[in-house]
């Protein structure tokens, strides 16, 4: 009689064929997850909408009692605080910082316990009246389940980080109701390239996710816009004055949020769970007396949109709800500033749309055209996707003769944008967590040579903890001339020889490496950096040795380049691709 085989053996057969199958037709099961994704990521943010609009209208509902609008947010960040703090550290933030770091710097790696904690800390904080928006975390949970199903099904790395867009995707598509502005955010704010290979999956995802959306909450737009026309060709001269302003409030929106972020940062580590709780107070106290200020106000939106609002009232709101969001996000509540943003620029441009047509009447059109193209107007100058904003705000009217104003409006305030603040707000916040994002620049010259194909292992480094003579011992019969300097944290500076003798003959040889270097920032190179860029940066800072770190955490050391590998390198081939 045959023995039984071991339960091990049992499962592992069934294993080894579905890796078998997948490896043989990975496109086919690409593409069916695809559609996979966009069907869960739809129903989910369907999920999403449904929890914060009717929780928030239970916990403080319209002409409730005042001191509902300040218990509820400062009782909702203490909660969300203490979650974000003990379970879910990886669910802090808008979402779509966290998701181009999993992209670049994690190898498109979102785990099932970030997914879980992003969507149930969001919806707390949404639903407490935080003014945060959901779209940015929507984005991150459509992420991470591309990410856990991609990975529980086996596919390669590389087709992992591919579906991160397509969740992506798939998460705006529903969140906004506009598949078209869905597929170019994933592939110009998250990729950083309207090329991209993955753009059938992408724009697939989308209109997946987009008909969950329409099958389960019907085609309602997420703003009801009547028509809009263009009186005189002189408005075009105060669209672009809007596009002035509102470059400017972007400005000022982007580094009082990043300023504030980085005062809360440097708070004792202790303190970190109950920080949100001072963005839920401002939001309470802010909200007992003009109760508009809950929530990412949607509604208010629309009747900005519909020219239904008195210019005091947004006056008061853009400034009210400038100061909420920022110090929100800044303290640690989760929430996203994709839709804040929109309510920003509602709110300035139906005010200067009001001012336009108080002096002008025959020659300006409604406020609530210069309110419409206001959003966009905002929004290309904080999150720097002007062509996302165009087709968003078209997607959202289905009205053609806003696109002129609302172009030239756009590249004004993405030009003063780009002026006065240089790095983009999400790449700003990636590198308050430790996380280096690839530059534009550096996206464009991923085909060319790069340092992981010539990097070594780092054989040779300086402990911080040397002294000076102990150092100058330690590299008397080293080859190098520059070496990486470690301490517990790793990485910390770069030591080069002429350094080391010049501290020698200037001071005792009893003080340690530490006293002599800038534990500040130091040259370094990422593994996906070109090679002309290392070799740049070795030509820039006089050094033969640059040490290679992590996208995720910069002290974190990969290995180290020399200027010989790099010349090694350009006199043979390139290697062949693994594809």
């Amino acid at each position: 009689m045959q023995e039984d085989q071991p339960a091990s053996a049992t499962w592992k057969s069934p294993l080894r064929h579905w890796t078998a199958l997948v490896q043989d037709r990975e496109e086919q099961v690409f593409l069916v997850l695809t559609l996979l994704i966009g069907a869960l990521v739809g129903l989910l943010v369907v999920a999403f909408i449904l929890i914060t609009e009717r929780f928030g209208a239970r916990l403080y509902p319209a002409g409730g009692a005042p001191w509902r609008r300040l218990v509820v947010p400062v009782v909702g960040s203490l909660g969300m605080g203490y979650l974000l703090y003990r379970f879910f550290p990886n669910a802090r933030g808008s979402g779509v910082p966290q998701t181009k770091a999993a992209l670049y710097a994690h190898g498109g790696r979102i785990t099932l316990r970030t997914v879980l904690g992003k969507f149930f800390c969001t919806s707390v904080t949404l639903a407490s009246g935080i003014p945060l928006g959901r779209e940015g975390p929507a984005v991150q949970v459509g992420a991470g389940i591309a990410s856990v199903l991609g990975r529980k099904l086996g596919l390669r790395p590389e087709k992992v980080k591919a579906l991160i867009p397509v969740g992506a995707a798939a998460a705006i598509a529903a969140a906004f109701n506009t598949p078209l502005a869905a597929v170019l955010f994933a592939l110009e704010e998250v990729v950083g390239d309207l090329h991209a290979p993955v753009l059938g999956s992408v724009v697939l995802a989308s209109a997946t996710s987009w008909a969950m959306l329409r099958l389960l909450l019907g085609n309602n737009p997420l703003f009801q816009v009547p028509q809009y026309q263009l009186v005189s060709p002189w408005e075009f001269a105060i669209y672009a004055v809007l596009g002035v302003v509102g470059g400017f409030v972007s400005v000022a929106f982007t580094k009082v949020l990043t300023g504030l972020r980085e005062r809360f940062l440097n708070l004792p580590r202790k303190t970190l769970w109950f920080q949100p709780v001072a963005g839920g107070l401002l939001v309470g106290i802010m909200g007992w007396f003009v109760p508009q200020v809950l929530g990412v106000g949607y509604q208010h939106v629309g009747s900005a949109l519909n020219g239904s609002m008195a210019v005091k009232l947004m006056v008061l709101l853009l400034v009210l709800k400038f100061l909420a969001v920022t110090f929100s996000y800044a303290s640690g509540n989760a929430g996203g500033i994709f839709g804040p943003s929109l309510f920003l620029g509602a709110m300035l441009g139906g005010v200067v749309g009001t001012v336009a047509h108080h002096f002008l009447p025959g020659h300006v059109a409604s406020p609530g055209a210069y309110a419409l193209v206001g959003m966009g107007t905002a929004f290309a100058g904080i999150v720097r996707a002007p062509m996302t904003s165009v087709v968003m705000i078209f997607e959202t009217t289905r009205d053609y003769s806003v696109i002129v104003p609302l172009m030239i409006s756009n590249l004004v305030s993405f030009f003063i944008s780009s002026k006065f603040q240089r790095e983009p707000i999400y790449e700003v916040l990636a590198r308050q967590d430790g996380i280096h994002l690839p530059s534009a620049h550096s996206r464009s010259l991923e085909g060319q040579r790069q340092v992981f194909q010539s990097m070594k292992p780092a054989e040779e480094t300086l402990s911080a903890h040397l002294t000076l003579q102990q150092a100058s011992e330690h590299t008397r019969l080293d080859s190098l001339h520059t070496w990486p300097v470690l301490d517990e944290s790793g990485v910390i500076a770069v030591l080069e020889l002429n350094t080391l003798q010049k501290a020698l003959a200037e001071g005792p040889p009893t003080r340690h490496i530490s006293d002599i270097v800038d534990p500040g920032s130091f040259p370094h190179v990422h593994a996906d950096h070109p090679l002309s860029f290392a070799l740049e940066r070795m030509g820039a800072t006089q050094l033969d040795l640059l040490p290679v770190v992590s996208r995720a955490n910069v002290h974190k050391l990969e290995g180290v380049i020399t200027l010989q590998d790099i010349l090694d390198a350009y006199r043979h081939p390139p290697p062949k691709s693994d594809e």
